[in-house]
């Protein structure tokens, strides 16, 4: 076995990037997707432990034959399935100089610190965020982001309140009841309940068709609960719902929060980067008023998974709810801000910032925001495709890259389907078109209703997928049709 400075190590190092080189030219020729040969995986899940080691080109031969032919599908621009993008070339590249780094971005003086400070800065500027030093980390994706947000949330309520929650807890406390819709992402939920907030101290509150929240029944809601003793604290907005890609309309929420003395949580998970598109910008207005934002560089971005982004208004707000360190001994270095350890949950840390900065500085803001465009423009006309055919129903306005929408087939079958049938179809669709590996949708309820859902966030995607995607949805719906 050779060491990572032998020639081996750099034998097998360019015959990776060839690996990769050809795995990426290979995809958008592939099936987007094919279920695994079941004996194939069972080979996976049946790996024994090694009792010797085992040279690095015969691993690599081993990726090649056992993994890399069987992907999810989300590097393929017909992959319009759930919220995943492809990787962006940058951002492979420079995964692998950051493992050979391996640093732990806790805090010191080396470079991943100062480009994690820096790519923060940045993603705050592409989304028009407010930005204090200090003011944002890097995290494994909005889910952890989001308790990173809503933990500063809870600190300064129960601040405001006269209690030490870091020393006491929640316990003696009055409920914290935090306010979001039914199309509000299940991470905000999970966020709750690992704060000790309790899922039923969350307000579900009316929407319009679309998921948007009222906030005439947010004001009516939080005018409820203090009535009953109750300590209303936090809102939740969407920059996009994972459903149909719907935006709140922030400044009048915003108003209700700033009025009401509740911490103002946007979720951009997926949507926040949309405002880069002058189509839908306008959409986004009120954005820079929440108290906190958390995105993911991962999704539209195409940042090499893991990269989520916690971004808030106040970074004394996140040294306050997360530091171990006495004020009096935090460290001084890089203008007082300390140690990335003191604003989040994770002491030692991943190098995420290299990737991200990679990413960026490939496309820039110009191609950055000329790809947001491309898939936004994309989306819209999908929906235009889908609302001119008989054979299919759009189901949610098109407001992002996300299209909602159902197949309801006439002249398929001697009787009309009702309401039930056509929910069995369409619960059936996705995974039947999702098997032909010509393109991948998933499914969701609206409203009831089975839909077909599809996400582009592949600037390499086209509109000609577009019309293979409509052509599998129209074979893989007759298919099922045949077999009632």
């Amino acid at each position: 076995m050779s060491d990572a400075s032998g020639p081996s190590f750099r034998e097998a190092a360019h015959a990776t990037a060839e690996l990769v080189s050809d795995y990426l030219a290979g995809v958008a020729g592939s099936p987007v997707w094919q279920p695994m040969d079941p004996a194939a995986r069972q080979a996976l899940l049946d790996l024994p432990l090694p009792g010797t080691g085992r040279e690095l080109d015969e691993l690599l031969t081993e990726m090649a034959g056992r993994i890399m032919p069987s992907p999810m599908g989300n590097g393929h621009p017909r992959f319009f399935g759930w919220v995943n993008s492809a990787p962006a070339p940058a951002g492979v590249l420079a995964t692998l100089a950051a493992a050979a780094m391996n640093p732990s971005s806790a805090g010191g003086d080396h470079a991943d610190v100062h480009l994690e400070r820096a790519v923060v800065r940045w993603i705050a500027e592409l989304v028009g965020f407010p930005h204090a030093p200090g003011a944002g980390l890097l995290t494994s994706g909005t889910s952890m982001a989001t308790i990173v947000c809503l933990a500063a949330a809870r600190s300064r309520a129960a601040e405001r309140a006269g209690w030490d929650v870091r020393a006491d807890g929640l316990a003696a406390m009055p409920p914290l009841v935090g306010y979001l819709t039914g199309e509000t992402h299940s991470c905000v939920r999970k966020a709750a309940e690992l704060l000790g907030l309790g899922s039923r101290q969350l307000r579900a509150v009316a929407a319009d068709a679309e998921g948007r929240m009222d906030p005439a029944a947010l004001r009516s809601e939080i005018a409820a609960d203090r009535a009953a003793g109750r300590l209303p604290f936090l809102v939740v907005a969407s920059a996009g719902t994972v459903n149909t890609g719907a935006v709140d309309a922030f400044e009048p929420i915003a108003e209700v929060a700033e009025q009401e003395g509740l911490w103002l949580h946007v979720d951009g998970a997926y949507g926040a980067f949309g405002v880069l598109d002058p189509e839908i910008a306008h959409r986004y207005a009120g954005l820079d008023r929440a108290d906190s934002l958390a995105l993911d560089p991962h999704k539209w971005l195409g940042v090499p998974v893991d990269c989520g982004c916690a971004l808030v208004r106040d970074p004394a707000q996140l040294r306050d709810t997360f530091s171990l360190v006495p004020s009096y001994l935090r460290d001084e270095e890089a203008g007082g801000l300390g140690w990335f350890s003191e604003y989040g949950t994770e002491q030692t840390r991943p190098f995420r910032s290299l990737k991200v900065w990679a990413t960026i500085a490939h496309r820039g803001r110009d191609g950055i925001a000329a790809d947001i465009a491309h898939c936004t423009r994309l989306a819209r006309r999908l929906g235009e495709l889908v609302a001119a055919d008989p054979q299919l129903e759009l189901l949610a306005p098109v407001e992002t890259s996300i299209v909602a929408f159902r197949s309801r087939p006439a002249g398929l079958a001697e009787h009309q389907l009702n309401e039930s049938q056509l929910n069995a179809l369409n619960r059936a669709l996705p995974l039947a078109v999702q098997r032909r590996g010509e393109a991948f949708v998933t499914g969701t309820v609206l409203g009831g209703r089975e839909a077909v859902r599809a996400c582009l966030l592949n600037a390499a995607t086209t509109e000609a997928d577009l019309a293979v995607l409509l052509d599998e949805v129209r074979s893989a719906t007759a298919e099922l049709m045949t077999r009632q």
